[in-house]
């Protein structure tokens, strides 16, 4: 284990000692760096099987110095990885000066090089393994239906990951001899060296068309070819915002691809595909899905209708209505330590095999150093703790695709140590479907869920090809396997007379945590009193003057002022009689007293800074404003002495905080 360390000294020396390198010596001292990250994870490896059982004498504090020895060894791994990057760096730098014959000669050197390491990979597998390939390629060339697929162009660089991987370079023409269904194809190079391959490195190759028509039918083949984990078909796509996205994450890929190659990230990592959508607008925002939505007419309100029994507005049923429970996440792949992770999260959302059908949702999770791989949630969230972490979700839809089922996203927000770059990257995703092949709703249980490597519009992806990819052998060791897979742990739950009444009262599609419930529900029948009850006249769509309804949509993108309202609500309802708990209209009016007191100012506050997602200390300096605001407001009984100080600073008026325009609000029917 004290050999890797001298090495990685002496190689650290020679390159500050000699300076600026000769090409040659840059590949020599780039191999290098190479073959002692292998041998590191190699004494990894051996490292991780030692037991205290096996020491020769007795060692005291055996764990600890276990683990002392395995962040060494991290350590040496992350020195050799910016060294490796560097000297490349250098040969890009000194590339732009280099002939394409010298170009030439320089791929070809460094392809013979990683071909001699693929060689030796070969020659260290038993005569057994060899039989077994000879006889594969034997069948490879006969009768397999998808034998000699044809030839592919790479599509960005690739490093072998195990033995019998092959590795390639960008714009490499490869020979495919076999689709298997894990995404790992086995391909052939123009020297005739074979391995297995991943298929979303590729795209075909066109000799007739060339370069551009083969970018073109990527595309195609990306929208066509694909299918869900369920089976649901993958449709093409032809609106605006997912070819946006689309062109969003390819000029990710390149980020991801760096990322990758150094280690930091598993090869099934991709940037998200659902914050892709978030970012692109409000179209998939709860707050655009909590707006009324109008018939196709545009005469009257499709999912909002007034009861004159009740005096409120009319409940409404779904055909998914439901209680989603998020418990844990298993044996999630740790990043490497050149990335800082600032959020794990899930991101969900109703899904169809090729659209989203409602909002993203998003939950934040907690983890314990002790345990890296285990993501937690805090189901039914109540008192300080924040609406962000429920693992409680409530999940509406009136859609009736027979493929509808919910769609998760595991996702880390990171920021690189090296350079301050920030990015959003999937950790895994899975699809539920909801019903099954008859139309029969799933039953309401607890659901471990496998993770898919890629984005959603892939098949056959890992997330961490060298954990769960080929497992075979007995069946306890097939059962090992299965258990080091990533994996999410979910509960549906169905509902009681009680909770269907309530989420009855929302938005025919809507996806939220439970613990807003109730002041989703204020909302609604206030929107109901507005526009439905007292507005003059039905027919007129002029603006109208009122503030909870100009601004509450905002409190669904800045939780912290939610969970605000929410604490000064269940303050302020358990100074209120069980008589007047029974009271609608009190109840309303007493809501709308503490929204002024509480929400309104907080939303236009010129003391808090911007919210900004997964920023620990804009979060917490939010956070310290919030709570300040608060007491104020309870030692004064009310924010009106607050909102009158010549302390407080507010931003500049705008009408918009007081009208509300619905027509400009609502939502566009998608029937």
């Amino acid at each position: 284990m004290y050999v890797p360390l001298l090495w990685v000294d002496g190689l650290l020396f020679e390159s500050q000692l000699k300076g600026a390198l000769e090409a040659s010596k840059r590949r020599d001292m780039y191999q290098r760096c190479i073959q002692l990250k292998q041998a590191i994870d190699e004494n990894k490896n051996a490292l991780q099987k030692l037991k205290k059982a096996d020491e020769p004498a007795p060692v005291g504090n055996y764990y600890q110095k276990k683990e002392e020895e395995h962040n060494l060894l991290d350590k040496l791994t992350h020195q050799l990885q910016e060294l490796a990057v560097s000297i490349s760096r250098e040969n890009v730098t000194e590339t732009g000066a280099l002939t394409e014959r010298e170009e030439e000669e320089n791929s070809a050197e460094e392809d013979e090089e990683e071909d001699d390491d693929d060689e030796e990979s070969e020659e260290s597998r038993g005569e057994d393994e060899e039989a077994e390939e000879e006889e594969e390629e034997k069948q490879e060339g006969g009768s397999h239906p998808e034998a000699a697929s044809g030839e592919f162009i790479a599509l960005g660089d690739f490093t072998a990951q195990q033995v019998g991987d092959l590795t390639f370079k960008k714009g490499e023409i490869l020979c495919i001899i076999k689709k298997n269904s894990d995404g790992w194809w086995m391909a052939k190079n123009a020297k005739g060296n074979k391995g297995l391959v991943p298929k979303t490195y590729l795209e075909p190759y066109n000799k007739e068309e060339g370069q551009e028509s083969s970018e073109e039918g990527s595309e195609e083949d990306t929208d066509l070819g694909a299918e869900t984990a369920e089976g649901a078909e993958v449709k093409q796509r032809t609106d605006s915002h997912w070819s946006a996205v689309r062109k969003a994450i390819s000029e990710q890929i390149n980020t991801v691809d760096v990322l990758a190659a150094m280690g930091a990230i598993p090869a099934g990592f991709r940037p998200s595909t659902l914050f892709q959508l978030l970012e692109e607008g409000n179209q998939f925002r709860a707050s655009y899905f909590l707006q009324p939505e109008l018939t196709p007419s545009q005469l009257a309100f499709r999912d909002l209708m007034w009861d004159a029994k009740t005096g409120s507005i009319r409940s409404r049923l779904s055909r998914v209505s439901l209680i989603l429970t998020l418990w844990s996440c298993k044996m999630i792949p740790l990043p490497g330590v050149s990335i800082q992770v600032l959020s794990r999260h899930v991101r969900l959302c109703l899904f169809d095999g090729s659209e989203v059908l409602s909002n993203i949702h998003t939950v934040r999770a907690t983890w314990q150093p002790k345990k890296p791989q285990t993501w937690t949630f805090s189901p039914q969230v109540t008192g300080i703790l924040p609406c962000l972490l429920d693992g409680d979700c409530f999940i509406r839809s009136n859609s009736s695709s027979p493929d509808l089922g919910i769609l998760f996203e595991l996702g880390i927000s990171y920021i690189r140590n090296s350079t301050g770059e920030r990015g959003e990257l999937s950790c895994g995703w899975v699809f539920l479907k909801l019903f099954d092949a008859t139309g029969i709703p799933i039953p309401a249980k607890t659901y471990k869920l496998f993770l898919n490597g890629g984005t959603p519009y892939e098949k056959g992806i890992e997330v961490d090809p060298s954990v769960s990819r080929r497992a075979h052998g007995s069946v306890f060791h097939q059962l090992m396997t299965m258990k080091r897979q990533p994996q999410l742990l979910v509960k549906l739950r169905s509902l009681n007379r009680r909770s269907r009444n309530t989420l009855s009262l929302l938005p025919e599609t809507l996806i939220g945590s439970m613990c807003c419930v109730h002041l989703l529900i204020f909302y609604r029948q206030i929107l109901g009193d507005v526009l439905l009850k007292d507005r003059m006249s039905l027919n007129s769509a002029d603006l109208i003057s009122n503030p909870v309804l100009a601004t509450f949509p905002k409190l669904l993108e800045e939780t912290d002022v939610m969970d605000a309202l929410r604490s000064s609500w269940a303050e302020k309802e358990s100074t209120l009689k069980r008589s007047e708990k029974g009271d609608r209209e009190l109840l309303k009016a007493a809501f709308l007293l503490v929204y002024h007191d509480c929400a309104l100012p907080l939303l236009h506050s010129a003391l808090l800074p911007p919210s900004r997602w997964a920023e620990e200390e804009t979060e917490a300096a939010r956070w310290k404003g919030i709570a300040d605001f608060l007491k104020q407001n309870q030692e004064n009984e009310g924010a009106l002495q607050v909102l009158l100080s010549p302390e407080g600073v507010h931003e500049p008026f705008d009408i918009s905080e007081q009208t509300y325009d619905f027509l400009g609000e609502r939502r566009k029917n998608l029937a």
